[in-house]
């Protein structure tokens, strides 16, 4: 199966890649044969991905850095890189090439110290493969001390060496180095298309499929999950009740805190799955003894203090990605409600909750719809801002109630 498959409803930035592709493997083919390079190219040394969330801009990354190590030898019979098949296009999709540097972070931001590591591995030429292939997941993220050391490597890149950004759109990068990337938009995909999708690779029965693409208006990865794991359905049932329970000051108040509760602990579960094994095997690298209450070696104290500040970061980091999940689901119920009170002719993303949407839809007019969810865009615009998650929902759960 061609890389190009996994890429839902982006046949305009499939067609350009697999273009692009094309031709840095003419120019590879042509620096190792030692003849003069095309005359014209598609390809170039930075890539910037853009598009909302659940547009697929990671996936079109790593596609594009398996087709730039394609081996396969039906290139040179006109074939197109990107098999899908080769060990350069499996090993880049698995995440397991030695040319290839996936980055993505858990944590709130990627700061100085990981980017300089970065930009490091950038001026080493390929070990094994056609390129030497950096693909950024969360560019977003960047620090501006961090964009700033990213910035001279894209500037002067090595002559193998290819940059694909990922970020949500073209203003969470700074301009400077935006300027010096080639831009592709991708949208996102029809709610079709992605129940298709779950249909053909995942198994899931067409009804389900249909249900959980709908429901998350075509972001691939959110529709997979609610369409596989119950526990998430249940969360986004409880989340779409909200609504209905902040008829005074009290219930505005209640739903707030359990809203914030239900994201503070899926933080401490993913803490509980990942940081206990994380402590341990750093304590067993720096040569501790068996059990959590065994000396530490002096002067590893600094290293674990590390660890611990690493394993904060990324628990806030959850539960604010939490949050902002359950936030995309009030949204798109107040969406519904609008929709209703508008007579719009688009499909409603929440069908199985007709009643309750139809029931606000009648107590209130577009106006207040249009308030409540600029009130919920504020209540994500604070959370990004640093402002304390509870104060931040609380003030939204009241503005819901006033609308």
């Amino acid at each position: 199966m061609p890389v190009w498959d996994d890429l839902v409803g982006q046949e305009r930035v499939q067609t350009q890649l697999a273009a692009a592709a094309r031709d840095a493997d003419a120019l590879v083919t042509a620096i190792m044969d030692r003849t003069p390079p095309p005359a014209a190219s598609k390809m170039t040394h930075a890539w910037l991905f853009t598009g909302p969330p659940g547009s697929g801009r990671a996936t079109a990354a790593r596609a594009f850095a398996a087709a730039l190590q394609c081996t396969s030898p039906d290139r040179a019979l006109g074939g197109e890189p990107g098999c899908g098949f080769c060990d350069g296009c499996h090993t880049t999709v698995i995440g397991t090439h030695s040319d290839v540097q996936i980055v993505r972070t858990d944590l709130l931001s990627i700061g100085v110290k990981e980017t300089r590591d970065l930009v490091r591995r950038a001026q080493l030429s390929p070990a094994v493969g056609r390129w030497q292939v950096i693909v950024l997941e969360d560019a977003d993220r960047l620090t501006e001390g961090a964009g700033n050391v990213l910035l001279k490597a894209v500037e002067e890149p090595a002559p193998r060496t290819v940059w694909l950004l990922c970020a949500p759109s073209l203003e969470d990068v700074l301009p400077t180095i935006r300027s010096r990337c080639r831009h592709l938009t991708l949208r996102t995909p029809t709610v079709d298309a992605v129940a298709d999708v779950l249909v053909r690779r995942d198994g899931i029965e067409p009804a389900a499929a249909a249900a959980a693409a709908r429901a998350t208006q075509g972001h691939i990865d959110r529709a997979r999950r609610l369409a596989t794991d119950e526990s998430a359905r249940t969360r986004r049932a409880a989340v779409l009740k909200l609504p209905l329970r902040v008829d005074d000051v009290g219930d505005c108040l209640k739903a707030a805190q359990e809203l914030v509760d239900a994201a503070a602990e899926d933080a401490k579960q993913v803490a509980e799955e990942v940081d206990t094994k994380e402590t341990e095997e750093l304590r067993t690298a720096l040569g501790a003894g068996a059990g959590a209450g065994s000396r530490m070696p002096r002067g590893t104290a600094g290293v674990m203090k590390e660890l611990e500040d690493r394993q904060k970061r990324r628990r806030t980091r959850t539960q604010r990605d939490t949050l902002d999940l359950a936030l995309t689901d009030l949204t798109g119920f107040y969406r519904d409600v609008l929709a209703l009170q508008l007579g719009s002719s688009v499909a409603i993303a929440n069908e199985e909750i007709r009643p309750d949407l139809d029931r606000i839809a009648r107590a209130s007019g577009p106006e207040r719809t249009l308030r409540r969810i600029e009130a919920i865009i504020a209540c994500r615009d604070a959370l990004d801002r640093n402002v304390a998650p509870l104060l931040a929902v609380e003030a939204m759960t009241m503005s819901l109630r006033a609308g």
